[in-house]
């Protein structure tokens, strides 16, 4: 690609890519609060001096990046700009390169592991006793899942994210947890587990068995052994 020199001609910009600059501002700027309308259709207008189809297509880009929410009959409201909202945003592309290009689930599968990894790490040295009993408590509940597998799946994925959020870490809790989601929620065959419920169970508490005993090297061990059993189940289904 050209890099531009001082001679070339300056490209017109749309009018609706000038109002939405200036609404993004507004917003990252805090003139508009999370939670908080924004200027009506008509103040927009009379504002910039444009017409309503300019204003409304900025509020549409504006919405397609998830900063605010358009409503049928009611203003638009900013959304709270966080990790995973705005990892959320790359969810249909995620689902999209996945179809696309299936090679790339095997790299994301080595990224999750290698985050897991990691992060078992973390929760093994850093557990508090709250987290401990939620680990339980889910374990329970997948356990009393094993004849319903929607259910049997969020509960196991719940378990990975628990362990994932223990690091405190709301950029790499959000990462980990998109990786999740594309992993399991965008590829349904992935998700059978018909006859591997007990194995997945069993190692489910030895994982939190090395966890409550903060012992990260045991803690790691059983991950890797998790993931890549339950990858090498996955792939063969």
């Amino acid at each position: 690609m050209s890099t531009p020199t001082p001679t070339d001609p300056i490209p017109r910009r749309k009018l609706s890519d000038e109002v939405f600059d200036r609404l993004h501002t507004m917003i990252v700027e805090g003139a508009v609060a999370p939670g908080d309308p924004m200027p009506s259709e008509r103040a927009l207008m009379d504002r910039f001096g444009v017409g309503r189809p300019v204003v409304r297509e900025a509020l549409q880009t504006l919405n397609t990046m998830g900063l605010i929410t358009v409503s049928h009959g009611e203003r638009s409201r900013v959304n709270a700009i966080t990790p995973q909202s705005a990892l959320a945003q790359l969810d249909g592309m995620a689902q999209t390169l996945l179809s696309v290009a299936p090679e790339n689930l095997g790299h994301l599968k080595d990224a999750r592991r290698m985050f897991e990894l990691g992060l078992v790490r973390v929760a093994a040295l850093q557990r508090s006793s709250e987290d401990l009993t939620a680990l339980h408590h889910l374990i329970a509940m997948q356990a009393a899942a094993r004849d319903q597998p929607d259910d049997f799946v969020a509960a196991d994925i719940a378990f990975h994210a628990r362990i994932i959020a223990i690091a405190g870490n709301p950029v790499i809790t959000a990462l980990a947890d998109a990786m999740l989601k594309w992993i399991f929620h965008n590829h349904g065959a992935l998700l059978h587990w018909s006859g591997h419920e007990d194995t997945t169970l069993s190692e489910h508490r030895q994982i939190v068995a090395a966890i409550d005993a903060q012992d990260a090297q045991a803690a790691v061990a059983h991950m890797a052994t998790h993931l890549d059993r339950s990858a090498g189940l996955k792939q063969r289904d």
